[in-house]
């Protein structure tokens, strides 16, 4: 009795375990990109966990880490407009919508909305985004675009570069996840 009763609780350990999907290589990128002016970067250190059994998803995005063309336009990204000395991180916190039509052992492509809380300069907003999970190899995607009102979060744009500076910057998540070890 004492054996079945162990084997039920590390299948069930097991299958809780099984359940957790994380990344420290996912990419974010960002483009306020304007008529006059091309303004994108990536980071791909962002880290994500998705818990397929409670439907969580966390995403940390370090924004220093953000890599652009332009060096110049690297600097001020980080020092005029996203002042990452005093809001060095972005998150999100969130709910993957419709999670039990999710099935993470079959490949397949899963549309999804996700509800949460963005976090960008300081200011923390509610938002909810349309994506997608792509599954392939028990392994899930995670698939994302959309946009936020750079005023929205208290990132000011100067007058004399206000044309060159989209006021909004589109956003695509992509991170592909791995079971958790």
């Amino acid at each position: 009795m004492k054996k079945l009763i162990l084997a039920i609780a590390l299948l069930n350990s097991f299958t809780g375990y099984a359940q957790k999907y994380m990344t420290k290589t996912g990419s974010v990128d960002f483009s306020a990109t304007s008529s006059i002016e091309k303004i994108e970067g990536t980071d791909k250190s962002v880290a994500c966990l998705l818990d397929a059994q409670t439907a969580t998803l966390n995403l940390v995005i370090q924004v220093k880490s953000f890599v652009f063309e332009k060096q110049l336009m690297q600097e001020h990204f980080n020092e005029n407009y996203m002042e990452t000395d005093l809001y060095p991180k972005a998150t999100f916190r969130g709910t993957l919508g419709n999670i039990k039509s999710i099935d993470f052992t079959k490949d397949g492509e899963y549309p999804t909305t996700t509800n949460g809380k963005l976090s960008i300069h300081g200011v923390t907003k509610d938002v909810q985004v349309k994506g997608k999970v792509i599954v392939k190899g028990n392994k899930p995607t995670l698939q994302a675009s959309f946009s936020v009102l750079l005023s929205d979060y208290n990132i000011l744009i100067p007058g004399p570069v206000k044309d060159k500076i989209s006021k909004d910057a589109r956003i695509a998540v992509n991170c592909a996840l791995e079971p958790m070890k």
